[in-house]
């Protein structure tokens, strides 16, 4: 068994609750939305890796937490790659959109809904219901003013950590409107990217 790989590197967490942690990060090739401003390098050829492969390439740095993103990540079979990270003692987070299933073994779900494209495989609304996940520790929503009501969406979930994100890539500035937002609904936070404020991977 292999999964497709876009890349495997070391750096900082830049978003949400385990902000400025050392991370491993395991980037997984492939999603099934088509976000425009996803900020994953698509068009860069995915490696096809072992579990075993990936984890030895991770035991080559210190840190304890490995996330695992995308792309969308649940895409692939990740339940041995998971079993076999924290055989060799890490913890493992993963970011997902949360249209699909996630194996009940890992350790830190990050859901970061997102709204459906024409460009996109599925055909859904905004936002797919959460039942999909059995559980989502942290909510991170790419804020869109002319979206839905984020409160809206964070109702669908069971208490998690509530993020907004100022969507930074489409060519204009909604952080004024995201900050306004976080103001009027104090029981959210900002997610601010520090690794694009501070200009790191």
């Amino acid at each position: 068994m292999t999964l497709n790989v876009n890349e495997i590197f070391y750096s900082i967490q830049g978003e949400g609750y385990h902000s400025g942690s050392p991370a491993t990060f395991i980037r997984l090739a492939g999603c099934n939305l088509a976000c425009h401003f996803c900020d994953t390098r698509h068009t860069v050829p995915s490696i096809p890796m072992t579990p075993q492969a990936i984890v030895d390439e991770v035991k080559q740095y210190p840190a304890e937490l490995v996330i695992i993103t995308g792309g969308e990540p649940s895409l692939q079979p990740l339940s041995l790659l998971v079993d076999m990270l924290h055989e060799a003692a890490r913890r493992v987070h993963i970011e997902t959109n949360g249209t699909r299933p996630l194996p009940h073994s890992i350790d830190w779900i990050t859901c970061s809904p997102k709204k459906a494209t024409a460009e996109s495989p599925l055909r859904i609304p905004y936002y797919v219901h959460p039942s999909i996940l059995h559980r989502a520790d942290e909510l991170k929503l790419v804020y869109d003013p002319e979206g839905p009501d984020p409160d809206s969406i964070a109702a669908r979930f069971h208490h998690p950590l509530l993020y907004l994100q100022p969507m930074a890539l489409d060519g204009s500035d909604n952080a004024p409107a995201t900050v306004a937002y976080i103001l009027s609904h104090p029981h959210w936070r900002l997610s601010a990217q520090i690794h694009r404020l501070l200009n790191f991977r």
